[in-house]
């Protein structure tokens, strides 16, 4: 078991094990937030602590919102995220764990500004636009 918790302790997060892969993403929210993600199945993450979430629906193409993201609401750190779609996932933010368990990561490029799709060129940088 892996904890996170945000900046004031008033949220904690239970994840089944430390991350080996982490995702940076360049989209619109995750650039805004400046989250890393990594990802476990929704019914083996335990939260603790009140969240306060936005259902996100600035994505292009996308009717309805897929997931929430959620933050503390009292220091205002970003969390995690849940599907909206009934999908088994959840995304929790990797900087909310002890900084040992981001260091042993690996950290995957996600283009979700653009592609959708992971970069693995060491030389990629991050496409604002």
């Amino acid at each position: 078991m892996i904890e996170a918790k945000c900046l004031c302790g008033a949220v904690r997060i239970e994840a089944p094990s430390a991350p080996e892969t982490v995702t940076s993403c360049n989209c619109e929210a995750c650039r805004r937030m400046g989250a890393l993600w990594t990802y476990y199945p929704a019914s083996q993450v335990r939260i603790f602590g009140e969240t306060r979430g936005y259902a996100r629906r600035d994505i292009p193409d996308q009717p309805e919102p897929m997931l929430t993201l959620h933050h503390c609401v009292d220091c205002g750190c970003i969390t995690h995220w849940e599907s909206l779609t009934g999908e088994d996932r959840m995304g929790v933010n990797v900087r909310l764990m002890p900084a040992e368990v981001l260091a042993a990561a690996r950290v995957r490029r996600l283009d979700g500004a653009r592609t959708w799709a992971y970069v693995e060129d060491p030389d990629w940088s991050v496409t604002f636009t």
